[in-house]
C-alpha cells in the first residue's frame, strides 16, 4: 500500500484537468495529462495486485466499445478496464444498429449514450476518417449533454484512428517506464521505430506516428526508418520534430533499419503501408460505388507487391547484435513470423521467442492504461477517488 500512498501523492501535485473531456491524441495533451494518466495506471494496477476492488461505478452504467476494425488486445482490455471500474461492456456494431438504415452519427451517439460513461472507438482503416469520426461523435454527446437529452456527457477513448494509437503508445510508455526505473529514466535511450516486411495488409499508420509522437516527449532518442514511399502523416512527423525539441530529446528519420539498429536499446519493427497508399484508399472509399471493393482488392494486392521489394527489412537475431546489449524486441502485436505464421515477415523466430513473453507483458499493461483515461476523464480529483477505493478496502476477490 506504501507504493499506491506515493503515487497518489504524486498525483495531487499534476493538474490533469480531464474532467468530462476526451482521450483523443497524445499531442492534443498536456505534459502533466499524460503523465496523470501513467500514474493512474499504475495506481490502479498496484490496487488490483493487493486484491482491492476499483469499483468507481455501480449498476447501471455502461462503457460502449465501437471496433470498426479487428481487434484483439485493445478490445479485451477495454472490456477488462471498463470491468474494472464497474461499468458493464456492451460493443456497438454497425452491422446491427440503424446505422446500416442511415441513421446519423449525431443521433447514433446519442442514443448509446443514455447511461454510458465512455465510449471507446477504433476506427483506424482510412486516413482522415477515424479522427473525425471520433470528434464527430464527441460533439455529438456534448450536444446532448447541453440539451438535456443525456444526464451525463460520456468521454470518447480513443482505442485507435489513423493518427493515434494512444492506447498503444502509454502502454508502451508503461512497459518502457517499468523496465527503466521510471518515466524519468528513458530520457536518452534509443528507440528504433522502423518499418518491416509483412505478407499480410495495408496495416494503418497510427501505431509508428503514436511512438514518435509520445516517445520524443520523453526525450528519448527516436529513430524512425523505413523504406522510401512508406511515410508517415507529415502532421505527425512536424509533432515528433516539436516534441524532440521541448524534451531534449532527438528524432531522426533515415531509410536504413541497420543505421535504426545501431545502439538502440528498444527496436519497434512493424509494417504499416505507406502515406500516399493511404490517401489512395480514403479515396476510393469517398468515391464509393459498386466496384469500391474490386478496387480496393487491386489496390491491396498493389501494395503488398510493393512490400516484397523490401523483403529484407526483417528483425533478425543477426541484426539484433547492432543493437545495444540488452537491447529489447517490442512490439504492438500480432506480428508476423517468418517460419512460424509466414514465410517471411517482420521478425525471425529466435528474436521473437526470446522476447515473447516480454511482448505479452508489455501488452499487459493496456487494460491499466485504459482503465486511467476512463478514470481520469470520469472524475474531477482522480486522486481523491484512488484514495477512496484505498479506504473503502473492499476485496476484490473473497479469501
Amino acid at each position: 500500500m506504501e507504493k499506491i500512498e506515493s503515487i497518489i501523492k504524486e498525483l495531487k501535485e499534476l493538474n490533469i484537468d480531464l474532467y468530462n473531456k476526451d482521450w483523443l491524441r497524445t499531442w492534443d495533451m498536456t505534459q502533466e495529462q499524460i503523465e496523470g494518466t501513467a500514474k493512474i495506471a499504475l495506481a490502479l494496477e498496484a490496487l488490483y495486485k493487493e486484491n482491492i476492488d476499483c469499483r468507481v461505478f455501480q449498476n447501471g452504467s455502461l462503457g460502449v466499445s465501437q471496433f470498426r476494425d479487428n481487434s484483439t488486445r485493445t478490445r479485451f482490455s477495454f472490456a477488462s478496464a471498463a470491468a474494472l471500474l464497474g461499468l458493464q461492456v456492451q460493443d456497438f456494431d454497425d452491422t446491427k444498429s440503424q446505422a446500416a438504415h442511415g441513421e446519423t452519427v449525431r443521433e447514433g451517439a446519442n442514443m448509446i449514450s443514455f447511461l454510458t460513461e465512455c465510449i471507446g472507438i477504433r476506427d483506424d482503416k482510412f486516413v482522415g476518417e477515424g479522427h473525425e469520426f471520433q470528434v464527430e461523435t464527441a460533439e455529438a454527446v456534448q450536444e446532448g449533454f447541453d440539451a438535456g437529452v443525456l444526464h451525463q456527457r460520456p468521454s470518447i477513448v480513443n482505442l485507435q484512428c489513423d493518427q493515434d494509437h494512444p492506447t498503444q503508445a502509454m502502454c508502451d510508455l508503461l512497459h518502457f517506464a517499468k523496465t527503466y526505473g521510471g518515466l524519468d529514466k528513458l530520457k536518452g535511450k534509443k528507440i528504433a521505430m522502423t518499418w518491416a516486411y509483412s505478407p499480410a495488409y495495408g496495416k494503418p499508420l497510427s501505431v509508428p506516428q503514436s511512438i514518435i509522437a509520445l516517445m520524443t516527449r520523453f526525450g528519448m532518442d527516436v529513430h524512425l526508418a523505413h523504406p522510401e514511399g512508406y511515410d508517415l502523416l507529415p502532421e505527425t512527423i512536424e509533432v515528433a520534430k516539436k516534441h524532440a525539441e521541448e524534451s531534449g530529446g532527438k528524432f531522426t528519420v533515415s531509410h536504413s533499419m541497420d543505421e535504426a539498429f545501431k545502439d538502440a536499446d528498444i527496436v519497434y519493427p512493424k509494417s504499416w503501408l505507406g502515406y500516399n497508399f493511404a490517401v489512395e484508399r480514403t479515396e476510393l472509399l469517398r468515391k464509393g460505388g459498386k466496384d469500391f471493393q474490386e478496387k480496393l482488392d487491386e489496390l491491396e494486392k498493389r501494395l503488398l507487391e510493393g512490400n516484397k521489394k523490401h523483403i529484407d527489412w526483417e528483425c533478425t537475431e543477426e541484426r539484433m547484435k547492432l543493437c545495444a546489449p540488452d537491447a529489447q524486441w517490442c512490439h504492438c502485436l500480432p506480428c508476423d513470423t517468418t517460419g512460424l505464421n509466414c514465410e517471411h515477415g517482420e521478425v525471425d523466430i529466435p528474436t521473437f521467442e526470446k522476447f515473447r513473453v516480454n511482448s505479452w507483458n508489455e501488452a499487459g499493461n493496456k487494460p491499466w492504461a485504459i482503465a486511467a483515461m476512463i478514470l481520469a476523464t470520469r472524475f474531477k480529483d482522480p486522486a481523491a477517488t484512488l484514495e477512496k477505493i484505498v479506504e473503502r478496502d473492499a476485496k476484490r476477490r473473497l479469501d
